[in-house]
């Protein structure tokens, strides 16, 4: 077994625990949380793979700018932290057999795949060939994704104002 062997392992294990604590807590902070340990792990993923700019763009976007609007949507949104009901046995059972059965399904299908040959020099100036295809192949759909955002920002200031005139009408 190689170092790397045991950093994929490890990184996948916190990954797939971030998502299941991330699915199994009741309170949406620890959900957060959780989430940011998977977005972690994911960026030591991309550093395995010999991306390293993906993966500092999945720390600073993801782990750093995506939950922080996370947690000011939290903040400012009414919610309540209500007990929630532990579900029946039959139905944890059931999603136990589901899971198994797609966790079996997927390692049939990937375990004898063939990929062909493996590319050797996709790691050399990684930075410079993404910036190359977004700013040449990609620009549009680059800046509607910016447009879309902000046109989300700008609902977001929309319905935050709307929630603030309701409030003062019940004074």
């Amino acid at each position: 077994m190689s170092g790397e062997l045991i950093a994929f392992f490890i990184l996948a294990l916190i990954a797939i625990g971030g998502g299941v604590l991330m699915l199994n807590t009741t309170r949406v902070t620890h959900m957060v949380i959780s989430l940011v340990f998977t977005f972690l792990a994911f960026a030591g993923l991309y550093v395995l793979l010999s991306a390293e700019f993906v993966a500092a763009v999945q720390v600073l976007i993801y782990s750093g700018a995506i939950t922080i609007i996370i947690l000011f949507g939290i903040m400012l949104t009414k919610h309540d932290d209500q007990e929630v009901n532990k579900p029946r046995f039959w139905k944890t059972f059931f999603v136990s057999i589901g899971v198994i059965g797609f966790f079996l399904t997927m390692y049939f299908a990937i375990n004898d795949l063939s990929l062909g040959e493996q590319a050797t020099n996709l790691h050399e100036n990684n930075t410079m060939q993404i910036g190359t295809e977004l700013y040449s192949k990609y620009i549009i759909p680059f800046e509607l994704t910016s447009v879309v955002l902000l046109v989300a920002l700008i609902g977001a200031i929309i319905l935050s104002k709307k929630d603030d005139g309701e409030a003062g009408d019940v004074e």
